[in-house]
């Protein structure tokens, strides 16, 4: 009896979470469902009242004013390739320097890692103006790879993956493959790389995601239309005394989906590793 009384209140509890948790994503999704309803109306739905909930046909119509207005497919590529080379090239750079960190011993690595981590609260603003003198000195201006070179550095990235190799790689196998002749960086990439994978989704949904967002940095040294992310695209819609919302948001609800994409087909290997985390 005892039993059943247990499983069934095991069974309203499990009911219960589930729907606090759907209510919970409902309110998380709500705000991309309302930016599709609003790319579908015209700008003037808006601001009505009571809100618009229902989608429109105005979905190709806005776009065309996008297409009109900017280009918008080119500032899309322009944002995948930044996007891409900088999780790519952070990937390899924080675990390499978190294999260091973790596994090596350095004279003075302690206090290295330490003023890594201090940059992290150090607002990125205060060196907005250094940062581009150096870059216009430079001849970088317009070019992607004066929007990449500040992120390639992630403090971030490099604490995660010191924390997942300290734990995940045992010591034992290093001095073991250290015994057989192997160099430092073959032991990165044939043990060391091959264990922290799963970490690297999680890495590099977030640092993929931050960098396809940031505006600040980008919309400060790309001038040249033919050079724009999609940020600074978008923004360039926004210069107008009169704001078509349904142009804009239809550019940033088109803008979002390559975003979504990216999370969908990585979800499994995020969830995975973090969970990995969690139980170790």
């Amino acid at each position: 009896m005892s039993r059943e009384v247990g499983a069934k209140k095991w069974g309203i509890s499990r009911i219960g979470m589930y729907l606090f948790l759907s209510v919970i994503s409902l309110f998380s999704l709500f705000p991309f469902y309302w930016m599709f309803v609003m790319a579908t109306r015209p700008s003037s739905a808006y601001n009505s009242i009571p809100p618009t909930v229902i989608p429109g046909n105005q979905l190709v119509g806005n776009f065309q004013k996008v297409l009109d207005m900017i280009p918008f497919f080119q500032s899309l590529l322009n944002t995948l390739i930044v996007c891409l080379t900088v999780t790519i090239v952070v990937l390899f750079i924080s675990s390499l320097a978190g294999f260091a960190f973790a596994k090596m011993k350095l004279p003075g690595k302690n206090m290295l890692f330490f003023i890594i981590l201090f940059t992290i609260v150090i607002p990125p603003q205060l060196g907005l103006i250094p940062q581009y003198l150096l870059v216009a000195k430079s001849g970088l201006l317009d070019h992607l790879f004066a929007a990449m070179i500040l992120f390639f550095l992630n403090p971030l990235g490099i604490f995660l993956m010191r924390q997942y190799v300290s734990e995940a790689v045992p010591d034992e196998l290093i001095e073991a493959a250290k015994l057989d002749g192997c160099s430092n960086f073959r032991i990165y990439r044939s043990i060391v790389l091959p264990i922290i994978l799963p970490a690297f989704a999680t890495l590099g949904i977030i640092v993929f995601t931050s960098v396809w967002g940031e505006f600040l940095w980008q919309f400060t040294v790309l001038r040249d239309p033919e050079s724009y992310t999609i940020q600074v695209a978008l923004a360039s819609l926004n210069n107008t005394f009169k704001v078509d919302f349904g142009m804009l948001l239809s550019g940033v609800f088109w803008a979002t989906l390559p975003l979504l994409i990216v999370f969908l087909l990585f979800n499994k290997l995020f969830i995975s590793s973090v969970a990995e985390g969690s139980i170790k």
